[in-house]
């Protein structure tokens, strides 16, 4: 099959035939229909991700249609068109049994454990576990942004922000995953505040819902001025970037008791962040992460689709083949790209 092969680490992926994968007897093959490109493939290609062992083939949210099936699976058939959360649970672990698949002790990761989606082919392991049918009504694009960024953010903003209208929602970085989650946060009746060094940006997060918009490079002190904008502080501040200065800024934007939410990986050099926790103690402030999105919990998310509250398919900012991928995955750190890479064509 055709893939984007990285042979080493911050060296040009490749684009070539390699061996197409194995059907597992607990999962299944999937034609690949479309994949997105997420910051998250740029660190694993950074060599931040220990799980990646050479050479390796990226891609982590995708939808696709079954091509082949393991003897194990009885609830799938060739043909079916799905989709998989960025994380794989076991589905039998202590931490799956009690609901939490997306922490799961025996995860694994399409495009960081093994091999991922930058190719015509991938395979999902424990099928029965972490595919997703897609409706007929939703686009095998728009299914593929849920996987990683919105799944992400919806989870973020629902079940561990527990977002609800009248509130205020401060989002640091206006990428895919801050624009899904104020996406997000506007469709729950919050009032959004959106922070990004970039005007292309915060233009797309006024047309995602945020209500207010602040240039952090004409804007020298963040949290002082959202704790203006929203008379005290934000109840809900997103990390949505994973920097040194985002997650310190979201936390200080919170009014007593809020919730930080990291979504944001903080990875390399921004690996150990200052936490303001004076602010955590005096304010009683709550930091929270956000990891994925288990399987049986995509139903509330689809109807939110499905009713047209929301529209994932909004936030592709460019359609690329895969011979493209490797210098959209290479540029991936400049920030250039407005709204998420989608790779529709192999």
């Amino acid at each position: 099959m055709k893939a984007l092969l990285v042979e080493s680490f911050r060296k040009k992926p490749i684009l070539t035939q390699v061996a197409d994968p194995h059907t597992p007897e607990n999962g299944v093959i999937l034609e690949v229909q479309a994949t997105g490109l997420c910051r998250s493939d740029w660190h694993g290609w950074m060599g931040h991700d220990s799980d990646i062992r050479l050479p390796h083939v990226p891609g982590h949210e995708f939808a696709g249609i079954i091509q082949e099936v393991g003897k194990g699976v009885k609830n799938w058939k060739v043909g079916d068109q799905v989709t998989v959360p960025f994380v794989c649970a076991c589905g039998i672990c202590s931490t799956c049994q009690s609901g939490n698949h997306q922490i799961c002790d025996d995860q694994f990761q399409p495009g960081f454990t093994h091999w991922g989606s930058f190719a015509e082919y991938v395979a999902v392991h424990r099928a029965e576990t972490n595919l997703v049918r897609i409706p007929e009504s939703v686009s095998f694009e728009a299914a593929a942004s849920l996987g990683c960024r919105f799944a992400t953010s919806f989870r973020g903003i629902v079940a561990q922000g527990k977002v609800g209208g009248g509130q205020w929602v401060a989002v640091h970085g206006c990428g895919g995953v801050g624009l899904s989650a104020i996406m997000i946060a506007a469709a729950l009746g919050a009032t959004v505040i959106a922070v990004d060094i970039s005007d292309e940006k915060l233009a797309l997060a006024q047309a995602a819902g945020a209500s207010l918009i602040l240039n952090g490079r004409n804007t020298p002190d963040i949290p002082s001025a959202i704790a203006e904008l929203s008379k005290g502080g934000v109840h809900v501040s997103v990390d949505a970037l994973g920097s040194k200065i985002t997650c310190y800024n979201s936390i200080a934007s919170l009014r007593k008791r809020g919730r930080h939410i990291q979504i944001g990986l903080m990875a390399g050099s921004q690996s150990d962040p200052p936490i303001p926790m004076h602010l955590v103690i005096a304010k009683e402030l709550e930091i929270l992460g956000s990891h994925g999105m288990q399987a049986h919990a995509y139903p509330e998310m689809m109807q939110l689709i499905f009713s047209g509250k929301i529209n994932p398919e909004k936030l592709i900012g460019r359609r690329i083949p895969l011979e493209d991928a490797a210098d959209a995955l290479i540029a991936m750190d400049s920030f250039q790209e407005n709204g998420m890479v989608m790779i529709d064509r192999f």
